[in-house]
C-alpha cells in the first residue's frame, strides 16, 4: 500500500469513525428534559435504551439515526477515497468497520456508546443488502417469540457471518472473502458489548423490552 492509498484509507476511517461517533440518543436524552441515558435504564446508548427512558417516536427516530450512520459512511466511502487508488470494497470495508466502533466506542461521550446493532445494520445495507434482509427476518422472528431485544441481537450477530459466506457460495450474493472478514471483526466487537446481556440470557435474568415509568 503506498502513501495515498494510506492517505485515503486514514480519511476514511476517521471520518467513519466520527459519524458513527455521533450520539444521537445522548442528545434525545439531553434534549428531553436532560437526561443521561448512561445513567438510567440499562446505561446503553441505543434504541432500545431511548424506547425504555423516551418512549417510542424519539427511539425511532433515534433508531434511524444509528441506521443512517452505518449506511452513508459506507455508501459514500468510495467517493471520499477513490483518489489513493484503493479499490472501492476496501475502502466501504473499512467505512463500516470504523462507524460501528465510532458507534460503540464514541469519542464524543468518553468511548461509551451503543451496541452496534443498528449502525451495523446500516452498514451492511450498503454492503450485502441480502445478507442484511435475512438478518431482519430473523431479528423480527426471534423478537416477535421472546420480546427481548439482546436475545434477537446475538443471535443476528452470530449468524451474519455464516450467512454473508453462505450468500458468496450460493452465487445469491457474491462478495470478497474480506466482507466475510469484516462481519467477523464486526460482530467479536459486538459480543464483547453484549458480554452482560449474555450473562443475564444465560442466568435466565434478561428482561423483555417495556417502558420504564419516571
Amino acid at each position: 500500500m503506498d502513501g495515498p492509498q494510506i492517505v485515503s484509507v486514514v480519511l476514511v476511517a476517521l471520518t467513519s469513525y466520527l459519524a458513527g461517533a455521533i450520539p444521537f440518543s445522548y442528545i434525545a436524552g439531553r434534549a428531553k428534559g436532560g437526561i443521561d441515558l448512561r445513567r438510567h435504564g440499562s446505561g446503553n446508548l441505543g434504541a432500545s435504551n431511548t424506547y425504555r427512558l423516551l418512549g417510542g417516536k424519539i427511539a425511532s427516530a433515534v433508531l434511524l439515526g444509528d441506521v443512517a450512520k452505518g449506511f452513508f459512511p459506507v455508501h459514500f466511502a468510495p467517493s471520499l477515497g477513490h483518489w489513493g487508488g484503493l479499490g472501492d470494497h476496501w475502502l466501504m470495508l473499512v467505512a463500516a468497520f470504523f462507524a460501528v466502533t465510532g458507534h460503540m466506542f464514541s469519542v464524543f461521550v468518553r468511548f461509551s456508546g451503543g451496541k452496534g446493532v443498528a449502525t451495523s445494520a446500516g452498514a451492511f445495507l450498503a454492503l450485502s443488502p441480502l445478507a442484511l434482509l435475512i438478518t431482519a427476518v430473523i431479528f423480527a422472528g426471534v423478537f416477535a417469540a421472546r420480546r427481548i431485544v439482546s436475545l434477537a441481537s446475538i443471535t443476528c450477530a452470530v449468524l451474519l457471518p455464516l450467512i454473508v459466506w453462505v450468500l458468496d457460495r450460493t452465487g445469491l450474493s457474491p462478495s470478497h472473502w474480506s466482507l466475510f472478514a469484516v462481519s467477523v471483526a464486526i460482530v467479536a466487537v459486538m459480543l464483547v458489548k453484549h458480554r452482560e446481556n449474555i450473562r443475564r440470557l444465560l442466568d435466565g435474568e434478561e428482561r423483555a423490552l417495556q417502558r420504564i415509568k419516571r
